[in-house]
């Protein structure tokens, strides 16, 4: 028996060339292979390192057109062009046709993308009869959706590695597919949705199967970068998350020895970068304590580099702990602020609070480590005035600010009190979309607030050896720091002067009128200097 595992190409205004190692259909591979090692697991990555290729919009987001008007250079730029990253599905149709598999699996990992995963099976089943099988977090949060896709023939929700090892040995078996757990298939005109059954211990999980992934073809600053997991789920329930689909409501570690021995054989195979994919790595204090140590012990010479893409949660970090990722290989942290506003949080479930985030981010800066703080834009319970407090609020941190614009995420508790998606809905659930807006914000708000973090950004970018500068020395910092640095200088001095933000296009300057620079300009009021990422304090 032969099974294809895909991950599918995406659409979208951008890629990020760093967060696409398919981990989940490697631990799958992973898993078949123990349990079952007669059955051959082949994973394609048909999305990373494939290419791009300019696309027409979408109807859903011809909306956009006006804000993402220009291909601008400037470094305060937003979007332009609709990409499609990845392999075409004609070619992805033709590739699985030459493996002649007997199943193909396909991962729906983020919503927004969930057209170019059916498209794939679509294709697929054009060129051969062949069953396909879905899984992942979309898949979890919409399993009827997507199983009455005609091109589907079976769905797994949650985790998926023992669904998969019980439903292929009752393919080789013919045995009832109701007794596997958290399956989906079809009986004539019926849905049938089995129950979530338990998922595998952290201890009866083997390593994730790399073998078909090329060791460079992920990399992090020209270095091959290696995805780890030492825990599954979350203990929170922030409302505007879904995760608990995948993982249920528990939280559940594995063995910090399986972990270091897992590092230290991806580090004999030639990887040097390992992206910590946890939902809350920092968690247990005392069990991220002994990670770290157990690293410095391991690599004494800093011959790794650590990091936790998905963010790290403040509230256990203390300066012991970050004195332990600096010295393990961590020289940044990636922290979720949300809003500095406590009623905000408070909505939203976060237990995290703003004390305890202004204490991490003075010690972590004072350690030399590198901090990127996300606030989220357009929360639907947040007014325009709070998303100006909490940006101005970090502008004044030694820290660059992360951006998200709020998009409902289907099966997240936010959503459940709302009218079903739609498939538009669903399209839109990503952050360049820009869709939701209320009687507190216009989407043009979202986006002036967007490109001015970029501002902020480019400011706390100035390396400065004087501690205490006014923005007229700052700028002329950045007009000697190359053709970016002057051309950003430029450009704000404009935006000082005219109260208009220019884009600089191939035709050269162009006015960007769906920036509302009287809201830049309410904001910038709220500035009495800018903190920057290496310790100067530009006064305004």
């Amino acid at each position: 028996m032969k099974i294809v595992l895909i991950q599918p190409p995406i659409r979208d205004f951008y890629d990020t060339d760093i967060r696409l190692q398919p981990l989940g259909l490697c631990m799958l591979k992973a898993v078949v292979k123990k349990y079952m090692p007669d059955v051959e697991v082949i994973v394609k990555d048909y999305h990373q390192g494939r290419g791009r290729r300019t696309i027409p919009y979408p109807v859903e987001f011809s909306y956009l057109r006006e804000y993402y008007q220009y291909h601008d250079k400037g470094p305060f730029s937003m979007f332009h062009h609709y990409y499609h990253f990845g392999a075409s599905f004609h070619d992805i149709a033709e590739d699985v046709v030459r493996e002649r598999p007997d199943l193909v699996g396909i991962s729906s990992l983020f919503s927004p993308y969930y057209r170019e995963a059916l498209a794939c099976a679509q294709a697929i089943k054009g060129h051969i009869d062949v069953p396909v099988i879905m899984g992942g977090p979309h898949v979890s949060a919409m399993p009827r959706e997507m199983l009455k896709d005609p091109n589907v023939d079976y769905i797994i929700r949650g985790e998926g590695e023992r669904p998969l090892v019980e439903l292929l040995g009752c393919m080789q078996s013919g045995g009832d597919l109701r007794n596997v757990p958290n399956l989906g298939f079809k009986q004539g005109d019926e849905l049938v949705l089995n129950p979530i059954g338990r998922a595998y211990d952290p201890d009866d999980l083997p390593w994730p199967d790399f073998s078909d992934l090329h060791l460079n073809r992920y990399r992090l600053n020209g270095s091959p970068l290696c995805f780890i997991m030492t825990s599954r789920g979350c203990p929170h329930r922030c409302t505007f998350c879904s995760v608990h689909l995948t993982f249920g409501d528990g939280f559940r570690t594995r063995p910090v020895d399986d972990i270091i021995m897992e590092i230290k054989k991806r580090y004999d195979d030639g990887y040097r970068v390992f992206d910590f994919e946890d939902d809350n790595l920092s968690y247990n204090r005392g069990y991220f304590k002994g990670l770290l140590e157990t690293l410095i012990e391991l690599f004494p010479n800093g011959d790794i580099h650590l990091v936790a893409m998905n963010g790290i949660s403040y509230m256990s970090l203390d300066r012991e702990l970050l004195e332990l990722m600096k010295r393990a290989g961590f020289s940044g942290l990636n922290l979720s602020l949300v809003s500095s506003n406590a009623a905000t949080l408070k909505s939203c479930k976060r237990p995290h609070t703003l004390n305890k985030y202004i204490e991490t981010v003075e010690t972590a800066s004072r350690l030399g480590l590198d901090i990127v703080t996300y606030q989220i834009l357009g929360l639907p319970n947040e007014t325009q005035d709070e998303m100006i407090e909490t940006m101005a609020f970090l502008a004044g941190l030694p820290a660059l600010i992360g951006v998200s614009i709020f998009y409902l995420t289907p099966g997240s508790p936010i959503a459940e009190g709302l009218p079903a998606m739609t498939e538009s809905d669903i399209m839109k659930a990503r952050s360049t979309s820009m869709a939701i807006v209320t009687d507190q914000f216009e989407r043009d708000d979202l986006y002036t607030l967007f490109i001015t973090a970029r501002i902020i950004n480019f400011l706390k970018g100035i390396n400065s050896i004087i501690e205490d500068i006014d923005l007229a020395a700052a700028l002329e910092i950045a007009e000697g720091a190359g053709r970016r640095g002057a051309l950003g200088s430029d450009i704000l001095k404009r935006l000082l002067n005219e109260r208009r933000l220019y884009a600089m296009t191939g035709d050269g300057m162009k006015i960007i009128h769906r920036f509302k620079a009287d809201l830049f300009f309410m904001l910038w009021a709220k500035l009495p200097f800018i903190f920057t990422c290496n310790g100067a304090r530009i006064n305004l």
